[in-house]
């Protein structure tokens, strides 16, 4: 694995350097967060990062609204965060070139749980929330928000996750970091 070259100098925070992040003063960071080469992070509006988080390499999180990713969870390489995007079945045309009262513009805020991983190459689209412990197979398009512990591809649930073995394990974790820190 590539060494960290704590490029932003964001304490308990890794980045690398191809890690690019625009708009730094607009995000919180939690503690012991990974963000990999090659991802893009353009935070116009506020972004929260929680604590423990991963975010794999060409990941970008863009669109001009808010975005909060919460402890333990993760975006696996590839994956997309709109929390803007155009919406050309009304009156809506043109791009980023024109004034934006041309365009069908849609944005709104994006919430990913605590405990989630989107699988690698999905697409999350403005106004989701991703409940908590809810997992996304790989190139997922995700237009609806997802109920707490599920296994979804896309929109549809297949399963269930054993929540009570991922707290289980959690509260082990919680147990052996707080008697090694002491």
């Amino acid at each position: 694995m590539e060494t960290p070259v704590e490029k932003y100098g964001i304490p308990s925070v890794s980045t690398f350097e191809y890690t690019k992040i625009i708009g730094l003063e607009n995000i919180e960071f939690g503690r012991n967060i990974i963000i990999d080469d090659f991802v893009f992070i353009y935070a116009k509006k506020r972004i929260k990062i929680g604590n423990n988080v991963h975010i794999a390499s060409f990941t970008s999180i863009t669109g001009g609204e808010c975005f909060t990713m919460e402890d333990f969870s993760g975006l696996s390489s590839g994956v997309r965060i709109f929390t803007g995007s155009e919406d050309f079945q009304e009156c809506g045309f043109g791009n980023p070139t024109i004034d934006e009262k041309y365009r069908n513009t849609k944005r709104a805020p994006i919430h990913i749980g605590k405990f989630c991983v989107i699988g690698a190459n999905s697409v999350i689209l403005p106004g989701v929330t991703v409940g908590e412990g809810a997992t996304v197979g790989a190139g997922s398009v995700v237009t609806k928000n997802l109920d707490p512990w599920g296994i979804y591809v896309g929109n549809r649930k297949i399963g269930d996750r054993n929540k009570s073995g991922v707290i289980e394990n959690y509260n082990k974790f919680l147990l052996e970091n707080i008697i090694s820190t002491n």
